[in-house]
């Protein structure tokens, strides 16, 4: 009864009901939601601040900068329900949030332009992206999903590819201009539910097991440390959750290591098949895509579906409460 008094005290002033319903079409910034509201930052800030106290908002900040979005609560999403259609006010505001998508946009598809060529070069290599996308979907059946992560999301394409399933995704990626891009793309895309955050593959920001899948899709072969990133995906997994690794196999390509930064040139079957053993999860079968000349491997490992609490030891030995602390001298 409490929380319920708090959320429609919040809710219950016209500002924040316009707040509530631009956030409810994807994530903002304060600057954006100021500018169309035609408010000061200050007023627009406390505003916020009074939504995610009732717990209508979600606040999720990325570097500097700080994104709102609607809350995943009944309560938060029956009162946008409730609101007008036809208000001119809201009609206004919506006419703002368009022009803020498409100022996000054109600045998406600047950085992805000046960028396209590493990727187009880069996917020449190897097989068509829709063959190895229609592999993690039979792999992880989406049907069967409520909640998924992709590690080093990108451009957003696998939250794309599973939210348009009705899956609750969710993208981490380190870069602020890839986010940019991958936010940008959800908005084509139309898919309300899935959002992006800023986050280290290495400290995943979840206190423990949050998702039933988890994907790292061409991203462990930058990695300095991959056997970390999969310990952390398998901590943030469910029961019975799946983790699903599409990568390049072993190959001889130097050039990529040089021109683009990848620090490993693919991965054996074996060497990734122990890091998830360690990490408690059961490897599956693999499946292997040969392109020309890259090979695209698709790992995939199970979470036990009950298992018993204990301090999970990390490659180097230590436990997750060890990395909370310095180590002794």
């Amino acid at each position: 009864m409490h929380d319920l008094l708090n959320g429609l005290r919040a809710g219950a002033e016209p500002t924040r009901l316009r707040l509530l319903a631009l956030c409810a079409h994807g994530e903002m910034t304060v600057s954006e939601l100021t500018q169309i509201l035609g408010q000061s930052q200050p007023r627009v800030s406390r505003h916020l601040k009074l939504l995610c106290d009732a717990g209508l908002l979600e606040r999720l900040p990325e570097g500097s900068w700080v994104f709102y979005r609607l809350a995943r609560k009944e309560l938060a999403r029956q009162l946008v329900a409730m609101l007008p259609g036809d208000d001119p006010v809201l009609a206004r505001d919506f006419q703002g949030l368009d022009a803020v998508r498409q100022q996000r946009a054109a600045e998406a598809s600047a950085y992805f332009r000046d960028n396209a060529q590493h990727w187009d070069e880069i996917r020449s290599l190897h097989i068509d992206e829709t063959e190895v996308e229609r592999r993690l979907l039979d792999l992880l059946e989406p049907e069967n999903l409520s909640d998924l992560l992709d590690i080093g999301t990108g451009t957003g394409r696998i939250l794309a590819l599973f939210g348009k399933h009705g899956v609750n995704a969710v993208g981490l990626d380190m870069s602020r201009e890839m986010l940019a891009v991958a936010r940008a793309n959800l908005t084509k895309a139309g898919v309300a539910n899935c959002y992006v955050r800023q986050g280290d593959m290495y400290r995943l920001p979840w206190n423990g097991p949050s998702f039933d899948a988890v994907t790292i899709h061409q991203v462990l072969h930058f990695a300095d440390e991959p056997a970390q990133a999969i310990a952390e995906a398998a901590r943030v997994l469910r029961p019975g959750g799946k983790l699903v690794i599409a990568d390049f196999a072993p190959h001889q390509l130097d050039q990529l290591r040089t021109q683009h930064a990848h620090r490993r040139l693919g991965f054996s079957d074996g060497e990734i098949a122990t890091w998830m053993e360690q990490a408690g999860l059961t490897p599956q079968p693999v499946v292997k895509l040969p392109g020309g000349p890259l090979t695209v491997s698709l790992w995939t490992a199970q979470k036990a579906e009950q298992q018993t609490e204990q301090p999970r030891k990390t490659v180097q030995g230590r436990t997750d409460e060890d990395r909370e602390r310095p180590a002794a001298e």
